[in-house]
């Protein structure tokens, strides 16, 4: 066979090939797709190594809106949003005043974490919780200030218990646990303004929660997240839990409650001596009782105390 022929029979052989292979792709071709098929057919890059990983969407957080009945703040004799001309709603102006002046006061007068007051006293029972809600509904009536009221006394939470609402979750879970969010315990009010966030459940170590990181972290964030809030904490009473000494470490200011003709001075010194690391003190006399006279207010505001 001459080269030529040779040449020929190759050419041939490998047409034969490419027809071959053009039949079976137009055969593959003409044949419905299956499952297996389309797995063959897709590309590298979309196998199990470059594969994106599911989007979850994370539950939207939410604050619970609670309602506060003037009928029991009434009860309690707390400051309503109606009582604007009322003995009680002017004592607690002057008592507000000189605290939101220190709460944003500017330059050399500022005063680190000056917008966190705690509300405290010697031993339980002396109105602390009583002010601490007046003050804050008070404040809440301001016009430029959104108000969160913080019940810390985890062993014995006022907050909720005098305003009769309930809630399951709070400010100890929240620290307990970093997979609860912060918004997920606040309480939204009725009242313009005026937030609430519970104690949550009781802890065994809840002193050491509230001296921890994380709880500096909070109250940072719900300090700062608004320029113009005001964060009132209801405190322990100073001699009936260490807490007390530890949230004063976070705040700017403390409004200490005094009972008039029960606090005991040697008490009232101990106590001061034990949360001295907030430098603002100021005192306020409750359940004072006056006869005669020209005296206009029932209680009795002591500025600017200072050890």
């Amino acid at each position: 066979m001459s080269l030529i022929e040779k040449a020929a029979a190759k050419l041939k052989k490998s047409e034969s090939l490419i027809e071959k292979s053009a039949r079976k792709e137009a055969e593959k071709a003409s044949k419905p797709s299956t499952v297996a098929d389309e797995k063959v057919s897709q590309p590298a890059m979309e196998n199990d190594v470059f594969k994106a990983e599911p989007v979850i969407e994370k539950p939207q957080r939410r604050s619970r809106t609670v309602e506060i009945d003037p009928e029991v703040l009434e009860k309690h004799n707390i400051l309503t949003a109606t009582d604007e001309n009322s003995i009680i709603a002017e004592e607690f102006r002057i008592v507000k005043r000189s605290l939101l002046l220190n709460a944003f006061s500017k330059g050399d007068q500022a005063i680190s974490n000056g917008n966190i007051i705690m509300v405290s006293s010697t031993q339980p029972n002396e109105g602390k919780t009583f002010c601490a809600i007046s003050l804050a509904m008070s404040m809440a009536a301001e016009r430029d200030l959104t108000v969160l009221l913080v019940d810390a006394d985890v062993a014995k939470p006022d907050v909720l218990n005098t305003l009769e609402l309930d809630s399951k979750k709070g400010l100890i879970d929240a620290i307990e646990d970093d997979s609860i969010d912060l918004s997920d315990c606040l309480l939204k009010t009725n009242i313009r303004n005026l937030s609430i966030l519970p104690a949550g459940k009781k802890h065994n170590l809840t002193t050491e929660l509230l001296a921890s990181e994380r709880m500096g972290m909070m109250i940072d964030e719900i300090a700062k997240r608004y320029h113009d809030r005001v964060i009132i904490i209801d405190s322990p009473p100073v001699l009936a839990s260490s807490a007390a000494s530890v949230l004063a470490l976070h705040c700017g200011q403390v409004l200490f409650v005094v009972e008039a003709e029960k606090t005991r001075e040697p008490e009232l010194k101990e106590a001061l001596s034990m949360i001295d690391s907030c430098d603002n003190v100021s005192l306020l006399l409750n359940k004072a009782r006056f006869t005669g006279g020209k005296k206009k207010f029932g209680s009795y505001y002591g500025y600017g105390y200072n050890q």
